[in-house]
């Protein structure tokens, strides 16, 4: 199983949309850990939203659906 998921950042005010194959919680657990890139800003991610899909092109179509609205105000009708 594959999930598109939206995570929130309090301190950043801003949301992060992704997909994954992996367990939703060990995918949090890499974007709270150090590393570089967007999520390394922000210790406090939490996931807001959740979609499971069979296969990972469903979910990859389903995270670019979500970044193309370019609306916040559209996400957090999720």
């Amino acid at each position: 199983m594959c999930c598109c998921y939206l995570l929130y950042s309090q301190s950043l005010e801003n949301y992060y949309i992704g997909h994954s194959c992996e367990d939703i919680q060990e995918r949090l657990r890499k974007h709270l850990s150090e590393h570089k890139g967007f999520t390394a800003k922000a210790k406090d991610w939490m996931i807001v939203y959740h979609e499971v899909f069979d296969s990972k092109s469903a979910a990859y179509k389903r995270e670019r659906e979500i970044k193309a609205w370019k609306s916040k105000s559209k996400i957090q009708t999720l």
